[in-house]
């Protein structure tokens, strides 16, 4: 890392440097050149017109003699030619063997009577020259300086400010070399916090100063890792409640990763499996039953719920599965025996049904008894017949009561099996509805089957139903009998059938004062009364709704009551389609 740093700071500095040299070597130095130039143009120009004023006014020396002091004093070349181009005198040359001047520039300009200026290289000594001529009487004279100088000047100059960058160069390697090192060593200590943090060492800090960026940096590690370790430590506090809480419940729970491997399991869970739980082990391992992993799968498949019955995990018992999908893709499980419980319902069940069983006997009995001495003594005393009708009358009502247990009993248990086979609605509803037809009229009710009103046409176009046609008889049975019962006030009980999402919905519609909204989620508990006095009054034994729910739940369908106060009460079950 230092090297890289080193190499990465001193090439920054290089290129500043170089970019400066070049940049003071573009502008400056040619800045300076062009200064330099115009400033021997100009002492040029005006030692050439001293030149010409000497040669127009000195007749005392001869002109060879002028070109070469002039030629001295200016540190340059003196020439003199006539209009002809001929030269007349040169302080560097022979002025025999020199060629005619006529057509060089700066002596045309002056020919011309103005002073002419021009740079060329020279022909015989290769280095660039600068000619200013000026015109006397019958010629010209002209200076050529020569501008090697400024070459020189120049390369003295760019040897100067390559040393100093060179130098520069220096300074820079040793600063790049410390302050590297300096970078490398708060870098090198971050790294060094980052891989103890990664390693799980969240007390590591690095406690730079924030001065700069790096520091910056340091401080916003140190304290992201103070949160960390705060939230890791809140974390492992709550997956410390959670373990405990879950190792508390009677409940097995099991937690399946997304690639179906064991991710944790509670103590319950351990207990439960002979071959205990493995952790990152495949689920089948330790739990081979097929409607177990069937649900595990489809919860992990649909990201849903999915419950299921599970009697092969443990010989001899039978658990209640619930699996939930995790946000992570996994899924976890909870397996609750059910085992004991089925066992005291299987109890509760058989023993209403031996008890409701053996009452039929001694009931129908005594029902049969007191009937016959109010039909054999007809003469005795209004006491005696009293006694004798409440008799008779709790003897009906005890004898409904266990006729209505020992059908619940055999219903829940699964005893009573139903043959559904595809009937018409309409031959549903007309059935109830000639079964009832005379009694509703006793009691003063108007009992009448409705067409649809959803839209889906008269009860005569609906599908037909998959129903045991003596089930559903009941079912209405019971349904238009509490109708009649409860709400005769309103005069009519109203049968009808309509389509619906999961199936076909029937109902039994009355308009009498209606059910307050406390008692609806529990009508059809067995036993529950909305009225306890004037049920007993009409002789309802509380099981009729309880028995209706149980042959729905048989025929995969379901039974609700919708009712207002003062509005009357609907009881709606829906049967699915054939």
């Amino acid at each position: 890392m230092k090297n890289r740093i080193f190499f990465k700071l001193l090439a920054v500095f290089l290129i500043v440097i170089a970019a400066t040299a070049a940049i003071l070597d573009v502008m400056i130095g040619n800045a300076w050149e062009a200064s330099l130039r115009a400033e021997i143009e100009r002492n040029l120009k005006q030692k050439t017109l001293l030149f010409a004023h000497r040669v127009e006014i000195d007749h005392t020396h001869t002109l060879a003699d002028i070109a070469a002091q002039e030629g001295l004093a200016a540190g340059a070349r003196a020439t003199v030619i006539d209009a002809s181009g001929r030269v007349l005198a040169d302080s560097e040359s022979n002025p025999a063997q020199m060629e005619n001047h006529a057509k060089r520039a700066e002596f045309v300009a002056a020919l011309e009577g103005q002073t002419g200026e021009n740079e060329r290289r020279s022909a015989t000594l290769g280095i660039p020259f600068l000619y200013v001529a000026a015109p006397i009487s019958g010629g010209a004279v002209r200076l050529a300086y020569p501008l090697s100088d400024i070459e020189a000047v120049q390369a003295q100059v760019r040897r100067r400010l390559f040393l100093g960058s060179a130098i520069a160069s220096l300074i820079a390697l040793l600063i790049a070399a410390g302050v590297s090192i300096w970078m490398s060593r708060r870098l090198q200590r971050i790294v060094d916090v980052a891989a103890r943090i990664e390693r799980g060492d969240l007390q590591a800090r690095v406690n730079d100063t924030p001065l700069d960026e790096i520091g910056r940096v340091a401080a916003a590690i140190d304290k992201t890792a103070e949160q960390v370790e705060r939230s890791f430590a809140a974390v492992r506090s709550s997956q410390r409640q959670l373990e405990t809480l879950l190792n508390s419940m009677q409940d097995a729970v099991i937690a399946v990763s997304p690639d179906g491997l064991v991710r944790w399991a509670n103590q319950p869970m351990d207990r439960l499996v002979p071959q205990h739980t493995r952790l990152n082990a495949p689920v089948v391992e330790t739990i081979r039953d097929p409607d177990f992993l069937a649900t595990v799968k489809a919860a992990m498949t649909n990201k849903d719920a999915k419950t299921a019955r599970a009697t092969s995990i443990v010989p001899g018992r039978a658990f209640d599965v619930t699996a939930a999908p995790l946000p992570d893709g996994g899924v976890v499980a909870v397996l609750r025996d059910l085992t004991e419980t089925e066992r005291v319902e299987k109890t509760r069940r058989d023993f209403i049904a031996n008890v409701s069983h053996e009452l039929r006997t001694p009931l129908t009995s005594i029902q049969g008894y007191t009937e016959t001495l109010l039909d054999t003594h007809p003469d005795d005393s209004a006491p005696t017949r009293e006694f004798l009708e409440i008799i008779r009358k709790n003897t009906v009502r005890m004898a409904r009561l266990t006729e209505d247990l020992l059908t619940l009993a055999r219903v829940e248990s699964g005893e009573t099996r139903f043959e559904t086979e595809p009937v018409p609605p309409a031959e549903l509803l007309h059935d109830a509805e000639e079964s009832f037809r005379e009694i509703a009229r006793g009691h003063g009710v108007d009992l009448q089957i409705m067409d649809s009103h959803n839209g889906s046409g008269s009860v005569e176009s609906l599908p037909q139903v998959l129903a045991d046609r003596e089930a559903i008889h009941q079912v209405f049975s019971n349904l238009i009998d509490n109708a009649m019962k409860y709400g005769r006030g309103g005069g009519r009980v109203e049968l009808g059938a309509r389509a619906a999402q999961r199936g076909i919905e029937f109902y039994v519609k009355d308009f009498g004062s209606g059910i307050s909204s406390e008692h609806l989620p529990r009508l059809f508990e067995r036993f529950y009364r909305v009225d306890k006095a004037r049920s007993r009054e009409s002789g309802g034994t509380g099981l009729g709704l309880a028995i209706a729910k149980h042959i729905m739940r048989a025929h995969g369908g379901s039974i609700r009551a919708e009712s207002e106060l003062n509005h009357g009460s609907v009881f709606v079950f829906t049967l699915p389609t054939a």
